[in-house]
């Protein structure tokens, strides 16, 4: 099992049904002395989320973050936008198993969450299992390595 490397930046996005949950998560994440740079939206009035998730991936397909966070309404079109992006692996975790394992087999490096789907204690709880939880590496890299064959 590789080492927990825990970012020290990350990039985060949402569309403006998940502005709340935004911003209990950059909150959060500034108190554990991470960098956040925030790519929108700023607010809670309509906004086509195509755009956030668009400047999220980008930011990690080019590897300027190794981590990102994604947050829409149920977090599947965010998932959809930003994995069409090369070297982006985002993983839509609505439960901390799956956060945990996007993470231990898959290395997702944008994590994605519906904010109309989970409050904000289960996602902060989501939140420190995909940030704490390593890579395991092995088996599983070998398969990551197929993804840019895709």
């Amino acid at each position: 099992m590789t080492e927990a490397s825990i970012p020290q930046r990350i990039i985060i996005g949402c569309d403006h049904a998940a502005y709340r949950l935004k911003e209990t998560l950059k909150t959060a994440l500034q108190k554990q002395g991470i960098a956040v740079t925030d790519v929108g939206t700023y607010s809670e009035a309509a906004m086509d989320y195509p755009e956030t998730g668009r400047a999220v991936a980008q930011k990690i397909s080019s590897g300027d973050f190794d981590r990102g966070i994604l947050i829409c309404g149920t977090g599947l079109g965010m998932s959809m936008v930003a994995n069409k992006y090369p070297h982006v692996r985002a993983a839509l975790c609505n439960d901390l198993f799956s956060a945990a394992m996007s993470r231990r087999h898959n290395n997702a490096n944008i994590l994605v969450m519906g904010g109309r789907v989970i409050g904000d204690g289960l996602a902060l709880e989501i939140l420190k299992a995909w940030l704490e939880t390593p890579f395991e590496g092995g088996r599983h890299q070998r398969r990551l390595d197929r993804f840019d064959t895709i």
